[in-house]
């Protein structure tokens, strides 16, 4: 178990502050061009321009400090109601901390949060490290394809695993405590 000191506590929510979008996209950077090497400087695309970011800020004595998760997610043009998760990145060091996983409470807020806006399905394209973290999570695989040069699989959420969340600015607060 990784202990990661001084970050009692967690808050997922939709990024609110610029610096927590500024932030958001450095994470990403770090993780699908530095990292994995998916991009070769920038994993910016078209979607970004209407996506909404949700970020995972750890707290400290309730005070904001630093992004270690993020995701978007937006509502597809072409097919009003189905909403898309997209670019889930956390920071490499907190990936095994969380007392409800930071990957997983992104995911929780991204379909819940989606609900509440009118979404009636949920899709991702999922990693094939990240499929079984998702079909726990009650997700179901639609097919794999590669992108990238990346396994990848298309995944639809359970709408019914996930009642809408009304305050998504807000989210909700967890502890770090804990193995994710």
């Amino acid at each position: 178990m990784t202990q990661v000191p001084n970050t009692p506590s967690l808050q997922i929510k939709w990024a609110t502050d610029h610096w927590e979008n500024l932030a958001a996209f450095a994470l990403r950077r770090r993780v699908f061009c530095d990292e994995q090497q998916l991009f070769v400087t920038d994993d910016r695309d078209d979607v970004d321009e209407n996506a909404i970011s949700l970020v995972a800020v750890t707290l400290n004595g309730g005070v904001p400090n630093e992004v270690v998760g993020t995701v978007r997610i937006n509502e597809d043009n072409s097919e009003r109601g189905t909403w898309w998760g997209s670019r889930l990145a956390v920071e490499q060091r907190y990936r095994r901390v969380g007392g409800i996983g930071i990957g997983t409470g992104l995911i929780r807020l991204a379909v819940s949060s989606a609900h509440a806006c009118g979404c009636t399905r949920f899709l991702a394209n999922v990693q094939k490290q990240n499929l079984l973290l998702f079909k726990r999570l009650h997700w179901r695989s639609l097919g794999d394809f590669e992108w990238h040069g990346v396994l990848h699989y298309r995944m639809e959420a359970d709408l019914d695993f996930y009642p809408p969340c009304a305050a998504p600015k807000v989210g909700f607060f967890s502890s770090l405590k804990g193995a994710a």
